[in-house]
């Protein structure tokens, strides 16, 4: 069984429901995905780490750092980061907040003093539907003088969130979508 094999396993045991739900979008679905389920047991948080740094290492352009929002992407960057140092390549982790830091700094972004300024960064999610949350967090890296050189996510809904990341000029990549994830 290879790592993504197992790695549906887990999110179809753990995460994925059927039912109704109330996305962050505000949209309502038939089936909900609760990556933090898997992204923070010890396999699941394991094999997303590795697929994703292979992501990572495959994408065109060189990364320096990986990050997203908290909290859906804490877990994810952490085990990104310690892939890449286990493959001898290391990768600094980053987190975006939800609001700037009401103290200290003030910062949006933890984890500066290991991120080389300017350098290209890679943004994850576990589960994009829309898009929302990382339109936001493109545009507070950006701001902060970093360029995004690759979006992904582990599930891709097939919601919108490809389309319009694309409309703001980025290319979405996924270890899985929503197709992908409930194939047999």
């Amino acid at each position: 069984m290879t790592d993504r094999q197992r790695l549906k396993e887990i999110l179809l045991e753990k995460s994925y429901r059927s039912g109704t739900f109330t996305l962050t979008s505000g949209k309502t679905s038939d089936f909900y995905i609760d990556g933090k389920q898997t992204t923070l047991s010890a396999e699941g948080a394991y094999l997303c780490g590795r697929l994703l740094f292979e992501l990572i290492a495959k994408n065109d352009t060189k990364i320096d750092a990986v990050g997203g929002m908290t909290l859906g992407a804490d877990p994810l960057v952490t085990a990104v980061s310690i892939a890449s140092f286990l493959s001898e390549a290391s990768i600094p982790a980053f987190i975006v907040r939800k609001e700037a830091k009401g103290h200290g700094t003030g910062n949006y972004i933890e984890g500066l003093k290991n991120m080389p300024e300017g350098c290209t960064v890679a943004l994850l999610e576990d589960v994009v539907t829309t898009g929302g949350t990382l339109i936001k967090v493109i545009k507070r890296v950006e701001d902060a003088g970093f360029k995004v050189g690759l979006v992904a996510t582990v599930v891709e809904r097939q919601e919108g969130g490809v389309e319009v990341l694309a409309d703001a000029g980025y290319t979405l990549k996924s270890i899985f979508t929503r197709e992908e994830l409930l194939s047999e």
